[in-house]
């Protein structure tokens, strides 16, 4: 039987409750808001894994969620998908 991962409770709202996987996890729309510093991997360094790091301008994935991580643009217009998000102080 496949193990499923724990869901958490990011945050509840007068429409409804938004939920998302591993805080960190890029892969979930609602773990991502303009204004967050993150990793990305542009579409040109997907073979290296080069990461950039950056702050979220756009969110331009509109699915809740995607395999390969959500697509955003940073404030200096690099494009990418998000690799992991950086916790206050580590950025």
């Amino acid at each position: 039987m496949a193990r499923l991962k724990p869901l958490y409770v990011r945050e509840m709202t007068n429409i409804g409750i938004h939920i998302t996987g591993d805080t960190g996890d890029g892969r979930y729309r609602c773990a991502i808001s303009a204004g967050l510093t993150v990793d990305i991997i542009q579409k040109q360094d997907q073979r290296s894994g080069k990461k950039t790091r950056g702050v979220v301008r756009e969110i331009l994935t509109g699915s809740s969620f995607h395999p390969h991580g959500i697509k955003v643009r940073l404030r200096d217009g690099m494009v990418g998908r998000v690799e992991a998000i950086i916790a206050d102080g580590e950025g």
